[in-house]
């Protein structure tokens, strides 16, 4: 069966130089307060909620990589919904501002999984599909 309803417009996110900026120095300085203290400091930028997620992932710390994701999978719908995203449609990959959302979106579905809750891990990994299937091409081919 086909849609016949136009695909609504792509959702880009707003650019935070200062945000990324405090990132890229928390990557330089590659420690756990570094990062942290970009996720106090912006609250609302995902990036930073990605980066603890991924790290806590990659460390082994299930449960409080699933937190992290999930505030920062939190904090993005909210910022979605202020940039005119109404609950569906195409979330870019290739614009980078979308990618800290993004990046929650697939640990949480990474950590959902570990901890057990299969359905939640199924439905954020199609939601992550259905905003953009290059987002989970480039995930997890990390």
């Amino acid at each position: 069966m086909q849609n016949l309803l136009p695909e609504p417009p792509a959702t880009l996110l707003p650019v935070s130089e200062e945000a990324d900026a405090a990132l890229a120095a928390a990557v330089e300085r590659g420690t756990e307060e570094a990062y942290a203290e970009v996720a106090a400091r912006f609250p609302t930028y995902s990036a930073a909620w990605a980066s603890l997620a991924g790290r806590a992932l990659a460390a082994g710390q299930v449960v409080p990589a699933y937190a992290y994701a999930r505030t920062g999978y939190h904090r993005g719908l909210d910022q979605l919904r202020r940039s005119g995203w109404k609950g569906h449609g195409p979330v870019p990959w290739s614009h980078a501002p979308n990618q800290g959302f993004l990046r929650c979106l697939y640990v949480l579905s990474r950590a959902a999984g570990e901890i057990g809750e299969a359905d939640e891990a199924a439905r954020c990994a199609q939601f992550l599909r259905d905003c953009d299937p290059a987002a989970g091409d480039a995930l997890a081919s990390d």
